[in-house]
């Protein structure tokens, strides 16, 4: 035998040493080497092996030792079946896969062990369990496929069926990762992006073969039930597709079956969307605070979703913003329509509304359970007050409505196959509904009888035998028994036999009482298997009401964000924006939304409102004055009424006009990035560079304190050049707070610039801070006076102070002033022109290839083109 047929048969070998159930065990476990297999074993999912102790170590449970298989000790751990998902809850938190292996075979007729089968794989991006998903926020599988410079995207929500495909460059891939926020990302094994491993996202590698752009294509149209994908604008999309071959395999391999649910497509560009990169989206602290709070951010004000679905669509509109102003706008009128009909008998209708997107799901998955159903059915029957509770005005609205509208009859199906009040799981039995099926009452009343015969059982038996305390009883162990204590035991009849001794009685069963035994019996589990047979006969007949049921489910999440956004406009006083052709960025009296909020709540005074003006002529505002007067606040609040405005809400301000707008970038905030190397600076500079090369004359830009990082003359020089390239080069609406007051001369070089300050005022040592914007330079940056108020030691603040008079004084007396917008040396401008043609010559000369006379030669030749 040849040595590469010896390694299969000693495995073979090995294998069948093994006791049938263990190789049942193994042959589930190579078919997902990469999960924990929980095997079902009556009322326990036991691990066995190396997974027993993988399970030990992360869920702390007990590790024990049982028999022998293969010639060694069986190493085992077990977990409830009740308990399963406070189990899977800790594992999908730490990232690790789980496969979960069922009984489906039948216990009564099997021959060996039970025929056992892999149900589904629940892993961070597939997880469906309610129990196990976050009620605001969605679970997202995210693939990504390198091709060339190209990065491909595919991504779908499986709770709420929704696919969507992109492309992206190597430098936009981070913006898209925190857009996304995906809970688990697919990667091919031998490509793996440098931006991804930066994230620390759960990541799943797959083979390179999974990522075929020809299989994508195809499984993507045969998901989406197209011919091609020309309809979605996809077809040229060749990485996004090979991505989308694997995140669908994968997505299918979990559960166990097709994705009947997913039958749409939301192909999303770059250029699409208002570019909102990683740093914007933590410095305005749009869904978690600086610390990694939830709240309080700008999602949270906004959230008074009365749905868990309306929560999360709100989070998707938020860090999804286009460009183009159609779809805003269509939300704007929306909300201006509920607002002006009232909004609040909608809301209290919404009250009454189920989580339809994750019930629709779990229908086309064939995981929904009894309850879930009922609330589907409670939805249904709500709609039509829902729909009458609100002026269906303008286009969006009445979209909405016809969305408001599945057929009746999933309704009357609900109604008549599913119990008013049914068992939480479907093996309890009492789910579908009397009268539904007449086999089914037939066989409940066999049971439901059981009372009336026994005591009629026991009345008789009493009067025959003349032993008053007979009882006729049962239990899950024994069945029905007669049951007699020792004290009578003489009284029992010759047709009584013997069941089971106890202390103090003795148990009999009577051939009348075995006969209806095995009736009884047989007939509950009959009908437990015809509720099982019926309640998938229901599911077969929902799977043909997916389509209105997830349009049901997007227009009702919609509805509930328009609804809670009206609420928030006329709650805060908020007004409607309006979008202008010419560039500008227009309002009066702005508000930082959640600064304002955190003041009402601490009665901490009013918010001081400030206007800004940003247009052709005025590009750039220089913004100084103290520290903790209020220039972060006003840049982030410009920043915050521009983005509420393009995802379709109203505005915290008393009016608001805004051009084209394709990016909100940011440069806020002194912090290191220890795990990748970089320092305060580092990454700061790193940050600054990104907006650069990528701020646009449609872009708004924030940088607050650039060049702090460094030495004074370093941060100066820095700082005055990234103002001068972000007025001269990119041309973007900018925001520039500073501290270097060598910067407020910086408008006397810059036509489109102006000097801003937030004003303060002193009286005597203590100053007061009025956090209004006003044109002109800052006087002062009061850094003294703010240590003071920190709580700096008295004679520290002053020994400061003296500094600080010393170090004005002498400067006042230095006469050299240097230029910090000068145009750069001839020798630097032509440095950045590129080579000199004596460098270019010398590049041309390789020093291996000559002789000594032709590099004798070449020399002179050299130095005469330097004289020249």
């Amino acid at each position: 035998m040849s040595k590469e047929n010896s390694k299969p048969a000693a495995a073979q070998e090995a294998f069948e040493k093994h006791t049938p159930m263990m190789q049942q065990y193994f042959g589930l476990k190579a078919d997902h080497p990469d999960s924990l297999l929980f095997y079902r074993m009556g009322d326990f999912y036991e691990v066995f092996f190396d997974d027993a102790r993988q399970a030990n170590a992360l869920l702390d449970i007990t590790l024990t030792t049982r028999g022998q298989s293969g010639g060694q000790p069986v190493v085992m751990a077990g977990v409830p079946v009740h308990a399963l998902e406070a189990y899977l809850a800790k594992l999908i938190k730490l990232g690790v896969p789980v496969a979960i292996a069922e009984q489906v075979g039948d216990v009564a007729t099997a021959k060996g062990p039970v025929e056992r089968k892999v149900v589904r794989v629940v892993t961070p991006g597939t997880v469906t369990d309610t129990e196990l998903l976050a009620d605001k926020q969605d679970s997202v599988l995210l693939a990504l496929s390198t091709q060339g410079r190209n990065i491909g995207l595919a991504w779908l929500s499986m709770t709420q069926g929704q696919l969507g495909m992109g492309e992206c460059s190597e430098r936009e891939l981070a913006g898209w990762l925190t857009r996304l926020a995906p809970a688990e990302v697919l990667v091919d094994r031998d490509k793996v992006p440098a931006s991804l491993v930066a994230a620390r996202v759960p990541t799943t590698y797959r083979p390179s073969w999974q990522f075929d752009a020809g299989l994508g294509n195809r499984k993507l149209c045969e998901q989406l039930g197209v011919a091609s994908l020309a309809g979605y604008n996809a077809q040229s999309l060749t990485a996004a597709q090979a991505a989308g071959a694997a995140l669908l395999s994968y997505a299918e391999h979990t559960q166990g079956r097709a994705l009947a649910h997913v039958q749409s497509l939301e192909v999303q560009r770059s250029s699409d969307l208002l570019d909102l990169p990683p740093a914007t989206q933590r410095n305005l602290e749009l869904t978690q605070t600086l610390r990694g709070e939830s709240s309080p951010t700008l999602l949270s004000l906004l959230d008074s979703c009365r749905t868990g679905m309306g929560s999360r669509t709100l989070r998707h509109w938020l860090l999804h913003p286009r460009r183009e102003r159609t779809e805003a706008l269509a939300r704007h009128e929306a909300i201006e329509s509920l607002i002006v009909n009232g909004f609040e008998p909608l809301r209290q209708c919404l009250r009454s509304v189920s989580d339809v997107e994750r019930i629709t799901a779990r229908i086309a998955l064939r995981q929904v359970r009894p309850r879930e159903l009922t609330g589907l059915r409670a939805t249904l029957q709500v709609l039509p007050e829902l729909r009458a509770s609100y002026a269906s005005n303008g286009a969006l609205l009445q979209l909405m409505s016809a969305g408001l509208t599945p057929p009746a009859e999933i309704e009357e199906l609900l109604r008549q196959a599913i119990a008013e009040e049914p068992a939480v799981l479907l093996r309890d039995g009492g789910v579908i509904a009397t009268g539904f099926d007449a086999e089914l009452d037939e066989l409940r009343a066999i049971s439901q009888n059981c009372d009336d015969f026994l005591i009629a059982l026991e009345t008789r038996e009493r009067a025959r035998t003349n032993i008053p305390n007979l009882r006729v009883q049962f239990n899950r162990v024994h069945g029905f028994y007669i049951e007699v204590t020792q004290s009578h035991a003489d009284k029992v009849p010759a047709d009584y036999q013997r069941r089971q001794t106890l202390k103090n009685a003795e148990r009999y069963i009577t051939p009348e009482l075995k006969a209806f035994e095995d009736k009884a019996l047989s007939a509950q589990e009959r009908a437990l298997a015809r509720e099982k047979l019926l309640f998938e006969q229901v599911l077969d007949a929902l799977q043909l009401q997916l389509a209105p049921l997830s349009l049901l489910g997007r227009s009702l999440s919609s509805l509930d964000v328009l609804a809670a956004l009206a609420e928030r406009a006329t709650t805060l006083q908020w007004c409607r924006p309006e979008f202008v052709s010419q560039p500008c960025i227009e309002m009066e009296a702005g508000r930082h939304p959640v600064v304002e909020m955190r003041l009402q709540e601490t009665g901490a005074g009013e918010f001081m409102a400030n206007d800004c003006r940003l247009d052709a002529r005025t590009k750039l505002l220089m913004i100084t004055g103290p520290n903790m007067g209020g220039k972060s606040t006003f840049m982030r609040q410009v920043a915050l009424v521009a983005l509420l405005a393009a995802m379709g809400s109203y505005v915290p301000a008393s009016s608001c006009r805004l051009g084209p707008m394709d990016a909100i970038h940011t440069r806020i905030g002194a912090a290191d990035d220890l795990a990748n190397a970089q320092s305060t600076f580092m990454l700061e500079m790193t940050e600054a560079a990104a907006i650069l090369h990528s701020a646009t004359d449609q872009s708004l830009v924030l940088m607050d304190e650039i060049g702090r990082g460094t030495s004074t003359f370093d941060g100066l020089a820095l700082a005055g050049a990234i103002a001068s390239h972000l007025h001269d080069k990119n041309r973007a609406f900018t925001l520039f707070a500073t501290h270097y007051f060598e910067l407020t001369e910086f408008p006397v070089k810059h036509d489109r610039a102006l000097n801003m300050h937030v004003s303060a005022a002193e009286s005597g040592d203590s100053i007061v801070f009025l956090h209004e914007i006003q044109p002109g330079p800052a006087s002062r940056s009061y850094g003294v006076q703010v240590a003071r108020l920190a709580g700096m030691p008295a004679g520290l603040v002053r020994q400061a102070r003296a500094t600080l008079e010393a170090l004005e004084a002498r400067a006042s007396e230095s006469q050299a002033q240097i230029d910090l917008f000068a145009a750069p040396p001839a020798e630097v401008v032509a440095e950045e022109a590129g080579p000199s043609s004596l460098e270019l010559a010398l590049a041309d000369i390789d020093p291996d290839a000559l002789s000594p006379k032709e590099a004798l030669d070449a020399l002179y030749r050299l130095k005469a083109a330097a004289c020249a």
